[in-house]
């Protein structure tokens, strides 16, 4: 084994977050490019919908008690142990497709290692999200969480053009060996590294037997505290809506677009959700208020997707794009730091775990209200001659695809109602001077 280097604090959480981004690097890669191998290989969108289904539902089932586990066990090896697990099934992926001739059986283990990898997911980001509290003194946690989201803008931004590339030059059992790759390479970070020991609460010393009775203790941590349970019911609608609407952007663009035009506004999005990363992992250190941040950049998403839906442009949609993912970082940013501070650090695994459990669940039921609501309600809204051609059609014009955008007008408006009502709710306006940190 690797002997640990002598580094503590913020220089721990930099080493680990570079084997993170290097691994989430790997699996964007490897996620993205599976998606489009099982469409051509199966010509079938009930096929993909399976592969998405496989990797969101073990999150949502297995969270709750995952966070429990984190809270017990120590943070560091709970990582090892999670990059360990979800190399193993990518390793099991690659052999099966270097095996030779692709049958159906083979798609379908295929769906098996990815629902395994995503299982260990579970355990993953929990653990990486509590165990940043432990490293990164709390006027720093805004910009070690804006480290964390330029880590999943690079994989936006650069995983569509490296996995289309890569395709066509290694084919996907070497983009598959590629992510095996990072994930060693994290490995390795982990293994240099020393974690500080976290507290263990009384509770989980002597009932250690009742996972059930601590997953639901994070429930009534919340319920407490209500302008924080405010705060993830906000964060899981916006997340329902945000779900429909992925659904739709696809169909959109190529309406107006040709697939290469796709990439393009592609890479502009991830040009923007880097750009909020690096602004929040330079910015995001002393008092501001999260909060606020969190409800301003609620309501640029909001007006973003008006935008995209307002008139059939390529050159509209890529500044939607742009101003929707700039946003992103500073929302997801602002309420990591947020519940890691007023989240005590021994139980901050079980929250997270159920924050990721709940807004995790909203995803599945957009996908499947999404279709039925654009194919059967929306779209013959807007035909020609539709129901709604002379009024909301004369603004924003009729045919293919218009019941598509007014869908995104909809979303727009209600996401931006929303965060004005949620602002009314004065626990969750303020909750950072209300509740006192738990995190010193």
């Amino acid at each position: 084994m690797l002997k640990p280097l002598k580094i503590e604090g913020m220089s721990i959480f930099v080493l680990v977050w570079l084997g993170q981004i290097v691994s989430l690097l790997g699996s964007s890669l490897s996620n993205f490019a599976l998606n489009v191998w099982v469409y051509q290989q199966t010509g079938s969108i009930t096929q993909l919908s399976f592969l998405i289904l496989f990797t969101t539902l073990p999150i949502v089932i297995i969270s709750p008690l995952a966070g429990v586990l984190v809270d017990r066990w120590n943070r560091r090896w709970v990582m090892i142990l999670s990059d360990s697990g979800a190399a193993l099934s990518t390793l099991t992926m690659a052999l099966l497709l270097v095996s030779g001739q692709i049958h159906i059986w083979h798609i379908y283990l295929i769906y098996i290692a990815t629902a395994v990898s995503s299982s260990f997911s579970a355990f993953q980001w929990p653990a990486y999200k509590a165990a940043t509290t432990l490293l990164v003194p709390k006027k720093h946690l805004g910009r070690a969480s804006g480290m964390t989201q330029l880590a999943q803008a690079l994989g936006q931004l650069l995983s569509p053009v490296l996995a289309g590339i890569l395709l066509e030059v290694i084919q996907l059992s070497g983009i598959i060996v590629l992510d095996f790759s990072s994930f060693l390479f994290s490995l390795t970070t982990l293994l240099l590294v020393r974690f500080p020991h976290h507290k263990v609460t009384e509770s989980q010393e002597t009932n250690k037997t009742s996972l059930l009775t601590e997953a639901l203790y994070s429930f009534h941590y919340l319920t407490a505290r209500s302008g924080l349970l405010a705060l993830l019911f906000f964060l899981a609608s916006s997340n329902f809506l945000l779900g429909i609407l992925q659904v739709l952007a696809y169909p959109l663009i190529l309406s107006l677009a040709s697939p290469a035009q796709l990439g393009i506004i592609m890479f502009i999005g991830g040009v923007g959700m880097v750009t909020g990363s690096l602004l929040m992992s330079t910015w995001g250190s002393g008092r501001q208020s999260y909060i606020n941040i969190l409800f301003c950049f609620m309501l640029l998403n909001g007006f973003s997707m008006m935008v995209a839906g307002l008139y059939p442009s390529v050159f509209l949609f890529a500044v939607a794009a742009f101003l929707f993912f700039l946003g992103l970082p500073f929302i997801n940013s602002s309420a990591q730091v947020i519940f890691q501070k007023k989240v005590a650090p021994e139980i901050q695994g079980r929250v997270f775990s159920l924050n990721s459990a709940i807004c995790g669940s909203c995803l599945p039921l957009a996908y499947l209200v999404a279709g039925p609501l654009a194919d059967r309600i929306f779209e013959p809204l807007m035909i020609v001659n539709g129901p709604l051609a002379g009024t909301i059609g004369q603004l924003i014009g009729t045919g293919p695809s218009r019941g598509i955008g007014l869908m995104f007008i909809v979303l727009g408006i209600l996401t931006m109602l929303m965060t004005i009502v949620a602002y009314q709710y004065a626990p969750l306006r303020l909750v950072e001077d209300e509740l006192p940190d738990a995190y010193h």
